[in-house]
């Protein structure tokens, strides 16, 4: 879903000023930053189009130069692999052979001074005794050893040359072993590999601590230090890490300077993780020292706030489009250019679902409804446009955010169709057990959360507070907080309360909702007060909500009658899967179904009141539902029902008035119902 990303993409966008090239190789762009580019990381949480922006820079720029994606959170760790793999280890030899590969433009990447880095490190668990062990270790880094050279990596007669001079390998007093194989392996390969380099590129490694200007010592000083683990291995790392742009920029400033258009690309994916961060930052302190390279590093993070971006400039994506200033000062972390994705504009969504319904089927208002629930996220956007496109004809015409949940999808081709929400909600909560985070959705604070967790969760506890558990994953996957919400995202919360409602398949009975919506009106009874009555309306009853409304209606406080009334109709709806026609809110809110559990007893006045309340209840509770379409018909009368109210009151007549008049707006603006009405910053 690449709505909204044109800032980045476009052919003077801001990839192709960094990289200096367009587009599919669409000539030569000016540098915006010459000589020291900035580390950009995307920022944005889950569901806002990091991976898809940086995919789609790798699908435009694949074969026009070199370049590499790898996600830092997914680093395949090879079965039976020996101690000199590491995870970062691991992370630039898949970097290097990606970036080696040749292109329809592109000249391969040798990269002989990483080979050698990482041949030094891989050898420190050996023995001479375990040869087998060296063997599988030496043929694995063949894919990057044939950077260097293809046809003798694939021979692999190396390997038992380097298998030999280990044997041969003598103890010397006080010299760490690690070292000595180093030494005996790095020898080996610099003879097998290098030797059409006219600077050997292990004079790199002289530059290495205790090094002394010399090469080998520099190897063999990395390989104990990657051994010792701990800080010494992330000095170590930290070294091989700047020794991969270390190899791209002698590949653009040798012999054949100027051969090559467009810089080479790293795109890393998740550079928040531990494995990012330990390969950004290098390039960081590096840059900052003064060394400059060739290596334009587009990373994603979910944080936007995380503590190593602290020094960044920061842009929002839309202001990248022609200039996106990076000042350098002393400080290592201004070489970052933290960029944060924007959601997608209500435009921008009305373009996703006429790309997956050209003829419009779908009723007007169904993409702005979208818009509302998901924020503009645009893996939402993308996936509940698609279920439009896709949906039944028969359905189509009838179609609300929340029946779009009830949907399937294709996601690939060479798969079935799967459910919409369960999809969706695993993309945006990639959590092994779903289950605690739905029955906790309906929580409106840490208390009630804990509440619901003691009622209904009492198996989840062994591994301490499950309500502080969820919160504190929620906080870590950068989800907005809400202060009347547990789950504060309104799209996150509308599928943990689809999972609650439809997860066990017990129509009619709906014993999992039931049950926690019960246990959080016991939690808040016996008085009606406003979030017993919330959780009233979640289970489908509103007699006493409409009781006490009718109560309390006279009161002095008009302002805070109207926001119990938003509050207790803020309640989910208790939706049927599936259901057609016309939602049964409507009907009550029009004054078209009657009222079957009517008190007794009501004098003709009160009788009036408490039918209008009735009306007036569903009205708001249908059109601030953020899984249903605003109705003209009910927004008219919700207006009238509030101005009649307006001329009963002997004192609050002022707010209800203005409600009747700034209600409706808010509704047709899908914004919520402010409080005071009116008011801007009211919600």
């Amino acid at each position: 879903m690449l709505y909204g990303r044109e800032a980045v993409l476009d052919p003077r966008g801001l990839a192709a000023r960094l990289i200096g090239l367009g587009p599919n190789g669409q000539g030569r762009v000016p540098f915006e930053h010459g000589e020291d580019p900035p580390v950009t990381v995307f920022t944005g949480g889950r569901g806002m189009g990091k991976t898809v922006l940086l995919k789609e820079v790798r699908n435009r720029y694949l074969g026009f130069t070199p370049l590499a994606l790898l996600d830092c959170a997914a680093v395949e760790e090879p079965a039976d692999h020996g101690a000199g793999w590491s995870p970062v280890t691991g992370a630039l030899a898949e970097l290097a052979v990606q970036l080696s590969k040749r292109g329809d433009t592109v000249k391969p990447v040798p990269f002989p001074r990483l080979s050698l880095g990482l041949v030094a490190v891989t050898s420190v668990g050996w023995t001479r005794e375990d040869d087998e062990r060296a063997r599988r270790d030496l043929l694995r880094l063949g894919p990057l050893l044939a950077t260097v050279d293809a046809g003798r990596a694939a021979a692999a007669a190396w390997v038992g040359r380097v298998l030999a001079k280990l044997a041969g390998t003598a103890a010397e007093t006080g010299a760490p072993f690690a070292g000595l194989v180093a030494e005996a392996t790095v020898e080996t390969v610099v003879e097998e590999f290098f030797n059409r380099f006219r600077q050997a590129p292990d004079d790199w490694f002289g530059g290495y601590r205790n090094a002394g200007g010399r090469g080998r010592a520099g190897l063999q000083q990395l390989a104990v230090d990657f051994a010792q683990g701990g800080p010494r291995r992330e000095e170590a790392e930290a070294f091989l890490a700047v020794t991969l742009t270390e190899d791209l920029h002698h590949a653009y400033t040798g012999l054949r300077r100027g051969s090559r258009v467009g810089r080479p690309l790293l795109l890393l994916d998740n550079a928040h993780e531990p494995v990012g961060r330990a390969l950004v930052e290098p390039i960081l302190r590096a840059r900052a020292d003064g060394r400059r390279d060739h290596t334009v590093v587009l990373a994603a993070s979910r944080l936007h706030d995380h503590q190593a971006l602290r020094h960044a400039g920061r842009v929002r994506l839309p202001e990248t489009a022609h200039q996106a200033p990076c000042p350098r000062t002393s400080r290592v972390g201004s070489g970052l250019l933290a960029v944060e994705l924007t959601p997608l504009t209500p435009t921008q969504t009305r373009a996703a679902f006429d790309h997956h319904d050209p003829a419009g089927r779908a009723p007007a208002d169904l993409s702005r409804g979208v818009h509302r629930l998901t924020g503009g996220r645009p893996l939402g956007v993308d996936l509940l446009a698609r279920a439009a496109g896709e949906a039944p004809p028969a359905v189509r015409a009838a179609l609300t955010p929340g029946g779009l949940f009830d949907l399937t999808v294709e996601l690939r081709e060479d798969s079935a169709p799967v459910p919409v929400a369960p999809a969706l909600l695993a993309a945006l909560l990639p959590v092994p057990r779903p289950g605690p985070y739905a029955v906790l959705s309906a929580a409106h604070d840490e208390e009630s959360a804990r509440r619901l967790a003691q009622a209904r969760l009492p198996a989840e506890s062994f591994d301490g507070d499950v309500a502080l558990r969820v919160r504190d994953r929620l906080r870590a996957e950068h989800w907005a907080e809400h202060p009347g919400r547990f789950v504060g995202d309104p799209l996150l919360r509308a599928l943990l309360l689809h999972r609650l409602r439809f997860e066990d398949d017990d129509h009619p009975a709906y014993s999992s909702w039931r049950a926690v919506h019960e246990t959080l009106r016991r939690h808040y009874g016996p008085q009606p007060g406003p979030y017993r009555l919330h959780h009233d309306l979640a289970l489908g009853e509103t007699a006493e909500a409409v009781a006490h409304l009718r109560l309390t209606f006279p009161g002095p406080d008009v302002l805070g009658w109207l926001g119990v009334l938003r509050f207790v109709a803020s309640a989910p709806y208790p939706r049927e899967r599936n259901r057609t026609g016309p939602d049964p809110r409507r009907a009550v809110a029009l004054g078209q179904d009657p009222d079957r559990a009517f008190p007794d007893g009501l004098d003709p006045d009160s009788a009036e009141l408490h039918l209008s309340l009735r009306r007036l209840l569903h009205a708001v509770w249908l059109l601030s539902d953020p899984l249903a379409l605003p109705d003209e018909e009910v927004a008219d009368r919700l207006a009238h029902e509030l101005r009649r109210l307006s001329g009963r009151h002997l004192t609050g007549s002022g707010p209800l008035w203005d409600a009747a008049g700034h209600w409706p707006r808010d509704i047709r603006a899908w914004r919520e119902l402010s409080l005071p009405p009116g008011r801007e910053d009211g919600v």
